[in-house]
């Protein structure tokens, strides 16, 4: 926003400058309180309470223990030698021994404002995002939904938490590389080539995956009606058995009169044809053997519905603002024979047993003999189920085809990361026990199983079996037309075009930090109320409060710079420095510790303070021109790091709401 002139001294991470010169101060002053002592290791972290400095060490209570000495005693040692070493450190203003033992240390609050509002402004648009010094090619696997309906609110957490992550590291300094896993091999696919062929492969008139999506729940819902009106008419008319059969073709069949609702054209199409064939399992079992024999036929019909769908996908994505850099198809690794030969191998370990030509991976046996459980930090008693290889029939599962995927990933990247669902978890841990089995061990240490929890949407049931499922598209529609009404109302004087443009970056970006900004391990439970919520811990509220700071820079006709930081006093004025300088660090966290809702946590508390000052405080019309320019030049830091902060979840800043 402004040109940068005379920047004295620039830092990718001030508030670690500062944690610098207090660790190189303690240091210091422990080799001259104990100069035979070879010292604990030392730790500073942020107090719980800012009174008692911007960071604290508990050394004195672990060298009580070995001095046998008061830890206020060893403290008040240790602080008065560290207070004559200050003098050189020019962002620490004071060291304290307070409470029972700490050796506090606070911050010259005017010195840090300097460094962090020049810092941000001469890094901009790189500011926060400090680089690794061990880069790694790592590669993040996300979103991977089947090609055989569009992708649903649920796993559009799996696009967010996947484009963040990868967001971050790159970010960080690491080549990174997004691919997506099409599972195109498996029943799933062969139903939805069995009734796309029926009709005739026709091309679509609406979004490509919507249409393949409807076509996938009519032909499963039609197949399985027929197969338990079958399975009932063989069974014991009076049985259990029979009972739970027609309890369940019940629910199918009011499925069926759902899909009948929303697709009748489709749907009475489907039924007409599946109705004239004698045998459609057979068409759909001899699909799915077929295709993955490689057959030429059965290949161009699956892979022809996959790229409609993935079509559909694409699209989704771009709204999104979600790239992906590889496209691996699951059937390349089964006709390049990729799979046969990991199964081949894996049959030749004293880990796989055969029974009625069904192959089974004794995953216990492996993680014992190759003590593997304290690699994977398991408990010894924690029994792993054995993981089947393969059908009668000689078809594969998915977690086989998986291993020579994951080899393949692994020769690729120093890292690999799995997005995947916490349903999962077992699956992923069969998979990596596999791979050591196989002789891939130390790779396997470098698979990483991020995984998530679901997101429920209150009043939905999601199936995509059954067609009942709310599509990432639909919600951010919803998101978009309800942030165009509440822009419509807060800035009624826009030209409707730019309306329209702010009310896609505000929805679309309020659906993103909704998945986000709850913790993986928990559930989402997404309601408009709290996505939409303009005042508080959302997406719109940071993207408002960064308009806000945009806002005030523009009516100054001035460029600030320069500023006396001295002039800060207030309470206020400090957590905002603070907050902005502590970005680096928090960044540094989320993207090491792969943490992204931190960034959204982070977020939301800088809008907080942010606008806390500007309630309490005034910028432009200030006591004086001075203090005025001290302040302007922190709200600029602030436009910097949130902007910034909302780039690592894909989520744009609009300059005006």
């Amino acid at each position: 926003m402004y040109e940068v002139k005379n920047v004295t001294h620039v830092s990718s991470n001030p508030f670690g400058e500062f944690r610098n010169q207090c660790d190189t101060i303690l240091q210091k002053a422990m080799q001259e309180a104990f100069p035979d002592l070879t010292p604990p290791t030392l730790s500073l972290n942020i107090p719980p309470n800012p009174e008692f400095g911007e960071l604290s060490s508990s050394i004195c209570f672990e060298l009580s223990k070995l001095l046998e000495k008061s830890p206020l005693d060893l403290a008040t040692q240790i602080a008065a030698k560290a207070e004559l070493e200050k003098s050189s450190f020019n962002l620490v203003s004071a060291i304290m021994a307070e409470g029972k033992g700490y050796v506090n240390f606070y911050v010259n609050i005017s010195e840090l404002a300097r460094l962090t509002v020049e810092s941000a402004r001469a890094l901009n648009t790189e500011y926060g995002y400090v680089k690794t010094e061990k880069p790694q090619r790592i590669i993040v696997e996300h979103t991977s939904a089947n090609p055989i309906h569009p992708i649903h609110i649920g796993t559009s957490r799996n696009t967010v938490l996947g484009d963040t992550l990868a967001r971050m590291l790159e970010a960080r300094g690491h080549t990174v590389s997004r691919h997506y896993y099409i599972d195109d091999v498996g029943r799933q696919s062969a139903v939805i080539a069995y009734g796309y062929n029926l009709l005739g492969r026709p091309k679509p008139n609406e979004k490509p995956d919507h249409f393949i999506g409807a076509v996938y729940a009519i032909t499963s819902c039609l197949l399985e009606i027929r197969k338990l009106k079958e399975s009932i008419e063989k069974a014991d008319p009076v049985s259990e058995e029979t009972l739970n059969l027609k309890k369940n073709l019940d629910d199918w069949v009011a499925v069926a009169a759902e899909l009948e609702r929303k697709f009748p054209k489709l749907f009475n199409a489907l039924l007409e044809k599946i109705s004239e064939d004698k045998n459609p399992e057979l068409k759909v079992n001899q699909l799915l053997r077929e295709y993955e024999e490689g057959k030429e036929e059965a290949k161009k019909l699956i892979r022809e519905f996959s790229q409609l769908c993935l079509e559909g996908f694409k699209q989704t994505f771009a709204r999104a603002g979600v790239s992906v850099d590889s496209w691996d198809w699951e059937s390349n690794f089964v006709w390049n024979s990729d799979v046969s030969r990991t199964l081949e191998a894996l049959k030749r370990t004293p880990f796989v047993v055969s029974e009625n030509g069904i192959y089974e991976f004794d995953a216990e046996k492996a993680a014992q003999i190759l003590d593997l459980k304290k690699i994977f930090n398991l408990k010894e008693n924690q029994e792993i189920p054995s993981l089947t290889l393969g059908r009668a029939d000689g078809t594969t599962l998915y977690t086989t085809r998986d291993i020579p995927y994951s080899i393949w990933k692994l020769k690729q990247a120093d890292k690999v990361i799995n997005v995947i669902g916490m349903e999962q978890t077992l699956s992923q841990l069969q998979l990596k026990i596999a791979l050591c089995a196989l002789g891939h061990t130390e790779k396997a240490k470098n698979l990483i199983h991020f995984s998530y929890n679901l997101v429920s949407f209150p009043g939905q049931r999601i199936s995509g079996r059954r067609g009942r499922y709310v599509t990432f598209d639909e919600v951010m529609e919803e998101s978009t037309a309800r942030a165009y009404e509440e822009v419509s109302k807060r800035s009624p004087e826009l030209p409707d075009e730019i309306k329209r443009g702010i009310a896609e970056a505000v929805g679309v970006g309020a659906v993103k930090y909704s998945l986000v900004e709850t913790d993986p391990q928990k559930r989402v439970i997404f309601t408009w109320d709290r996505v939409l919520n303009f005042e508080t811990n959302s997406a719109p509220y940071i993207q408002y409060s960064h308009a806000r700071a945009c806002n005030i820079l523009k009516k100054v006709n001035y460029e600030p710079r320069n500023a006396d930081m001295s002039l800060l006093k207030d309470p206020l004025e400090f957590d905002l420095v603070l907050a902005v300088a502590r970005f680096p660090e928090i960044f540094i966290d989320a993207a090491d510790n792969l943490k992204p809702t931190v960034i959204a946590e982070y977020s939301n508390a800088l809008a907080d303070k942010f606008n806390a000052f500007y309630a309490s405080l005034p910028v432009i019309r200030a006591e004086t021109p001075e203090l005025s320019n001290a302040r302007l030049m922190i709200v600029e830091a602030v436009r910097i790091t949130l902007r910034n902060a909302l780039r690592l979840i894909g989520i744009e800043a609009p300059e005006r709401m």
